[in-house]
C-alpha cells in the first residue's frame, strides 16, 4: 500500500479541516484522488439558502448537461445575481457515458460536503476515469486560472537509477505537454486540452502519465498551466513514485502503476536503446598504406555520388519552390475575388472544390434534393469516401443570400454540440454560395409531427426527448456557446432528426451574434415565422433570448398536440386550428389541458409528465419576456419533479391582448393567410412595421 504526502504551495486558501481530512487518506488507490478545494475570495453563502439551492440545483444537472455536449464539457449558470452560480464539468475524451455521469455525480457530491458555504470550489477526481467539476459565484470561462493548487506526492522514493528516471521522465512529460496544448478540431474531441501517455522505465515498471486543461483556455494559457504543474512537483518531489498536481484549470499526474481507464488502448513506449559501441579504427601503417589507393578509389567514387545527388535535390527544391510561389499567387487571387463578399472564417470548417460538391450530388439531380427553403434548395451528396452530406445551395436570386451565407458559414462553423446540425464546410464558386452539412436521415420534425400517418412514430417518450434535446441546443446557443446567440427562426422545419430521432437544430441564416454585455436587440428587418414569433419581435423588432423561449414554447405545445399554429391573430374564439397557444390556454384555464394531447400518442404517457411540460410551454409564451424563464430554468423544470412552476399568465397573441383591434377584426376574411392578415392589422393600428418580407 502506498502513502503520499501533500506540498501546500499555493494553498493558502484551503481550510484546516480540509486539510486534517485529507492527511486520514493513505493510499491512492484507496482515496481515489477525490481531493476537493474550496475557497471563499468572494465571501461565503448561507447553507440553505437562494445560493445554496441554485448551487445544488445545477450541480445536480451537470451528469445529464455534460453527457448531452460531444466534447464532454459543460458550463453554465443559474440564478440571479447576487445569487448567480457559474458552473462546469467535464470528463475525458472517451469515458463512456455512465462512467462520466458517475464519477461527476460523485466529484458534485463531495463539492456540496466538503464545501458548506464556500461560494468557489473545483476538484478533478482520477479513478478509474478523470472527470471536473467546478462552481463559482463569479464567472470564470475562458480564464486561466493557476491558484489555489494542490500538489500530492507518494512518500516512496525511486529506487531506480535516478539520472535515467528523470531523463524518461522529463522527455515523457515534456512530449504530452505539446500534444495535451495542441487543439483538436476534430467534432469529437471539441478541443480537449488532454492526453495519457505510458513510457518504459524498466523491464517490469512503466510510467502512467495523463493530463489536461479546460477546453476554454487558449492553447498557451493550457501550455502554461500544465508546464507550471510539472516544475512544481519535479522542484519539490522529483524523486519520489508519483504525484498529482490539481489547479482550477489544468490537471497532471503520473505514477508507475495504472489507475485510471484511460491507459487501457495505449501502447507502452519504450526508451530509446543504448547507442552501439565504437569501433576502434585501425593504426597499423602498413595496413594503411596496403589500402590507400582503394580508398581513393571509393573517394572518387563517393564524390560523384554526392555530386549527382546534390545537384539533383537542389533542382527539385527549386522547382517545388517556383510552384509553391504560383499557387500562393492564385490562392491570394481568389482570396481577394471572395474575401470581402464572404468574409469567413475558416478556421473549424473547409473549402470544397466546385466540382467536388457536383459529383457528391451527381450535378445536383432532381432526384437528390431533400427539400427548398427561404434561400435555396437542399440536396443530398455523398463524397468519394462514402460520407454523406446535405448541400444547401443558395439561391441566385436571393437578395439577402450573401448576408445569410456569411452568417450562417461563420456561425455554424464555431458551434458543436449534440443538438446542432454541424457544418462540414463551404463552397465558393463565382455565384455559387453553397454549405454542406452532415447528413441528418429523418428529415424534419414537421415531417413526422403534422402528417397523420407518420405521427404513430412519435409515441411520448420520443416526443419528451425532442423537446428536451431542443432545449438543451438553445441553451448552448444562448449561454454555453463563446459567443451568445439568438437564432430568431426556431420551427418544426428547422428541427432536423437523425437516425435515432435526436433533434439537431438547423438553419442559422437568421441568427444574431451578441456581445458579452448585450441581452437584446432591435431590427426593421422582421425574417422568420410569424406562428412562432413573439410579440415583442413581430411588434417592434425587439428581440432577445426570451423571443427564442417563445418561439419554444409553441413548438413544444406543436410536438404534445401534433397541430400546427398556423394563424396568429383568428379571432375565432371556438377555433383549435386558428391559434394553438389560445387553444392551449384555454384548456388549462378549464382544467382539462391533457385533452391537448395528440391522439396519436394514445394514453402510453405518464399524465403528470405531459401537464408539466404544457405548464411550462405555457410560461414561454407568456405576453411579458421578463414572465418567461431562462432556457436554463427550463432544462431543471423539465428535469426536476421538485421544483415549483410558477402560475402561467395569460399568453401573448392571446385574444384579448388585442382589444384595441377588436372593432378591425370584422375585416378579416376567414381564408386570409397568416401574413396578409398580421400586416393588415398592424397597418391599420398605424403601427411602423417597415413591410418585411416572409418566409413560410
Amino acid at each position: 500500500m502506498r502513502s503520499f504526502s501533500y506540498h501546500q504551495g499555493t494553498m493558502k486558501h484551503m481550510s484546516l479541516f480540509s486539510i486534517l481530512c485529507f492527511l486520514l487518506i493513505i493510499s491512492f488507490r484507496v482515496a481515489q484522488v477525490l481531493a476537493q478545494t474550496c475557497t471563499d475570495d468572494n465571501g461565503n453563502f448561507r447553507p440553505n439558502g437562494t445560493y445554496d439551492a441554485n448551487r445544488r440545483l445545477i450541480l445536480s444537472s451537470l451528469p445529464s448537461n455534460v453527457t448531452a455536449q460531444d466534447g464532454f464539457f459543460y458550463n453554465g449558470s443559474l440564478g440571479q445575481e447576487p445569487n448567480r452560480v457559474y458552473a462546469t464539468g467535464m470528463c475525458i475524451p472517451g469515458s463512456t457515458l455512465e462512467a462520466c455521469s458517475d464519477c461527476l455525480k460523485t466529484a458534485s457530491d463531495g463539492l456540496i460536503e466538503s464545501c458548506p458555504n464556500q461560494t468557489n470550489a473545483f476538484t478533478w477526481p482520477g479513478d478509474p476515469t478523470l472527470c471536473y467539476v467546478r462552481y463559482s459565484n463569479t464567472s470564470f470561462s475562458g480564464s486561466a486560472v493557476l491558484d489555489p493548487r494542490l500538489l500530492v506526492y507518494n512518500t516512496g522514493d525511486i529506487t531506480s537509477n535516478q539520472t535515467q528516471f528523470t531523463e524518461i521522465w522529463e522527455d515523457l512529460v515534456g512530449g504530452m505537454i505539446g500534444a495535451a496544448s495542441t487543439p483538436k478540431n476534430t467534432p469529437s474531441s471539441s478541443n480537449n486540452y488532454y492526453t495519457a501517455n505510458i513510457s518504459r522505465l524498466e523491464t517490469f515498471q512503466d510510467i502512467y502519465a495523463l493530463m489536461q486543461c479546460t477546453p476554454d483556455l487558449s492553447s498557451r494559457d493550457c501550455e502554461s498551466c500544465l508546464q507550471q504543474s510539472a516544475n512544481a512537483y519535479q522542484s519539490c518531489c522529483g524523486q519520489k513514485q508519483g504525484g498529482f498536481v490539481m489547479r482550477p484549470s489544468c490537471f497532471f499526474r503520473w505514477d508507475l502503476y495504472t489507475y485510471s481507464n484511460a491507459f487501457d488502448n495505449i501502447t507502452v513506449a519504450s526508451p530509446p536503446p543504448p547507442p552501439p559501441p565504437l569501433v576502434p579504427q585501425p593504426t597499423d601503417d602498413s595496413r594503411n598504406n596496403t589500402t590507400e589507393n582503394e580508398e581513393d578509389k571509393k573517394g572518387i567514387s563517393a564524390g560523384v555520388v554526392v555530386a549527382i545527388t546534390v545537384s539533383t535535390v537542389v533542382t527539385i527544391l527549386i522547382l517545388l519552390a517556383l510552384a509553391f510561389f504560383l499557387c500562393r499567387k492564385r490562392k491570394s487571387y481568389q482570396r481577394t475575388e471572395t474575401e470581402s463578399d464572404s468574409d469567413i472564417s475558416t478556421t473549424h470548417s473547409s473549402q470544397y472544390d466546385f466540382k467536388t460538391i457536383e459529383a457528391a450530388t451527381n450535378k445536383f439531380s432532381r432526384s437528390n434534393k431533400l427539400g427548398e427553403g427561404g434561400f435555396g434548395e437542399v440536396y443530398k451528396g455523398k463524397f468519394s469516401d462514402g460520407t454523406e452530406v446535405a448541400v444547401k445551395r443558395l439561391s441566385k436570386k436571393s437578395g439577402q443570400g450573401a448576408r445569410e451565407f456569411r452568417n450562417e458559414a461563420v456561425l455554424v462553423s464555431k458551434l458543436q454540440h449534440k443538438n446542432l446540425v454541424r457544418l462540414i464546410g463551404f463552397c465558393l464558386d463565382g455565384e455559387e454560395k453553397i454549405l454542406i452539412y452532415e447528413f441528418v436521415p429523418n428529415k424534419s420534425l414537421d415531417y413526422f409531427l403534422f402528417d397523420s400517418e407518420k405521427q404513430r412514430h412519435l409515441d411520448w417518450t420520443r416526443r419528451y426527448k425532442i423537446i428536451g434535446g431542443i432545449a438543451r441546443g438553445i441553451l448552448y446557443l444562448h449561454q454555453d456557446s463563446q459567443l451568445t446567440i439568438i437564432h430568431r427562426d426556431l420551427k418544426a422545419s428547422n428541427i432536423l432528426l437523425d437516425a435515432d430521432m435526436n433533434p439537431k437544430i438547423s438553419d442559422f441564416g437568421l441568427s444574431t451574434i451578441f456581445g458579452m454585455e448585450q441581452t437584446q436587440g432591435n431590427t426593421n428587418r422582421i425574417a422568420g415565422t410569424y406562428a412562432y414569433m413573439s410579440p415583442e419581435y413581430a411588434l417592434h423588432g425587439q428581440y432577445s433570448m426570451k423571443s427564442d423561449v417563445y418561439s419554444f414554447g409553441v413548438l413544444v405545445l406543436e410536438i404534445i398536440s401534433g397541430k400546427k399554429n398556423s394563424g396568429v391573430y383568428n379571432m375565432d374564439e371556438t377555433s383549435t386550428a386558428g391559434n394553438l397557444v389560445t387553444y392551449a390556454w384555454r384548456l388549462w384555464r378549464n382544467g382539462s389541458p391533457l385533452e391537448l394531447v395528440d391522439p396519436a400518442i394514445g394514453r402510453n404517457y405518464q399524465s403528470s409528465e405531459v401537464t408539466r411540460c404544457i405548464h411550462i410551454a405555457l410560461l414561454c409564451v407568456q405576453d411579458n419576456p421578463k414572465d418567461r424563464p431562462t432556457l436554463s430554468t427550463i432544462i431543471l423544470m423539465l428535469t426536476s419533479s421538485t421544483v415549483t412552476l410558477p402560475v402561467p399568465r395569460l399568453p401573448g397573441f392571446f385574444p384579448r391582448s388585442m382589444q384595441k383591434l377588436d372593432s378591425l377584426s370584422q375585416t378579416l376574411v376567414s381564408d386570409q393567410s397568416t401574413s396578409k392578415s398580421f400586416l393588415h392589422l398592424v397597418r391599420k393600428n398605424k403601427r411602423d412595421f417597415s413591410s418585411p418580407k416572409l418566409k413560410s
